[in-house]
């Protein structure tokens, strides 16, 4: 079915829009989204699809996201497929938007979706020349400009200047901002429609997670693995989670520098010593490697995709993977209790690490999502495991 609601894009006026890099690099196109200026650190992201996701995505809180899929929209948005409440990106950059959305689930075309949640982006951009930018000159700060009329043009010098005072991402810790507020219970799993919960067994175990910036999809996995969570901000104490009794804790993804998440890294620190099965993932993986002795560094363009092979050394099986980070424990750094587990066949570097002498374990990827479509499942199935075994 066709229609205003399954996605057709409305006549309009076609309206200015640029990005500008702190570099001094200029990519003029047309408005897809909100009007107004935004800034954030340029990076790019590999995907096919998944663009919804993507941009509501908290891990790509301050980013400015450059899809390089030359069509991007062209099954329109719908509520179900958020992966939070809100939107996350800085803004959004693209080669093209199709006029028309076809899907049977679509409510919402691409560009009314961005406007309706104030997200700037731009389309009509050559986004192989801008992707080949920031590889070889690596990811950095950049605004992005919309106009709200035709007649509307932007002042460069200002736009340059704004993305120069971008200050980046390192020593700053977002998942704070980012975090839920306030403590709550999720009770749904994958399977259900349009969150009607469906019948299930009793949860055999109880996970805390912690809101680095968590996924809707990592918190719905737990719940089909037969788990009962509560999500708690990202500032909760140890002693305060241990009070909940869990029988493991879930550390999220999420965004920023991981080495400024101070108080996050004293609690990972204190219930892996207390023996509680801990299950890190994306940045909560990063987290545990400072938690035990380690440290991370900044990646030059990080990993953001839906395609990226990784393998487990234990096995010698490589996976495809989906990746958004832009920091990476550094393997160098790792004390002799914490055993290497899983690698990146793209550049090489740490994607899983175990702990030795206590049951924690963490990966760098997304194991929630599937572009394998089911080759990280696994990790889940361990992580009950090793509750199970407690």
């Amino acid at each position: 079915m066709f229609g205003p609601a399954a996605g057709h894009v409305a006549v309009r006026k076609v309206l200015p829009a640029v990005l500008v890099l702190a570099d001094g690099s200029v990519f003029g196109g047309i408005s897809v989204g909100a009007a107004g200026m935004s800034s954030g650190e340029a990076v790019f992201n590999t995907a096919m699809t998944g663009y919804q996701e993507v941009v509501t995505d908290p891990s790509y809180a301050r980013q400015l996201v450059v899809l390089t899929q030359p069509h991007v929209g062209n099954t329109g948005c719908t509520d179900e497929d958020d992966e939070s409440t809100g939107v996350a990106a800085a803004g959004l950059i693209v080669r093209d938007v199709p006029g028309r959305a076809s899907n049977w689930r679509s409510k919402f075309n691409l560009p009314n979706w961005l406007r309706a949640r104030g997200v700037i982006a731009i389309a009509d951009v050559d986004t192989r020349k801008l992707t080949r930018r920031l590889r070889e000159r690596g990811s950095q700060g950049g605004a992005l400009w919309a106009g709200a009329s035709e007649k509307d043009a932007p002042d460069l010098d200002a736009v340059l200047a704004f993305a120069r005072s971008f200050p980046g991402l390192s020593g700053v810790d977002l998942a704070k901002g980012v975090s839920t507020r306030s403590p709550y219970v999720w009770r749904e799993g994958s399977l259900d429609v349009a969150g009607a919960a469906n019948a299930r067994a009793e949860p055999k175990h109880h996970v805390v997670a912690y809101d680095f910036g968590v996924k809707r999809t990592i918190l719905r996995r737990l719940v089909d693995q037969g788990c009962r969570v509560t999500v708690v901000p990202a500032g909760t104490s140890a002693s305060d989670v241990m009070a909940l009794a869990p029988d493991g804790v879930l550390l999220s993804n999420g965004p920023g520098d991981p080495s400024a998440c101070g108080s996050a890294i004293a609690a990972v620190r204190a219930l892996v010593d207390a023996r509680i099965p801990t299950f890190g993932v994306c940045l909560g993986h990063q987290l545990l490697a400072l938690a035990i002795g380690g440290r991370t560094l900044k990646m030059k363009f990080g990993h953001h995709g839906t395609n990226h092979p990784v393998q487990d050394l234990d096995t010698g099986r490589v996976m495809l993977t989906s990746q958004n980070h832009g920091f990476a424990v550094d393997e160098a750094t790792l004390p002799a209790r914490v055993r290497v587990t899983h690698r990146s066949l793209f550049d090489g570097s740490n994607q899983g690490i175990a702990l030795r002498d206590a049951p924690a374990f963490g990966f760098q990827g997304h194991p929630e999502a599937a572009p394998g479509p089911h080759d990280l499942a696994p990790l889940f199935d361990r992580f009950v495991a090793l509750m199970g075994a407690r």
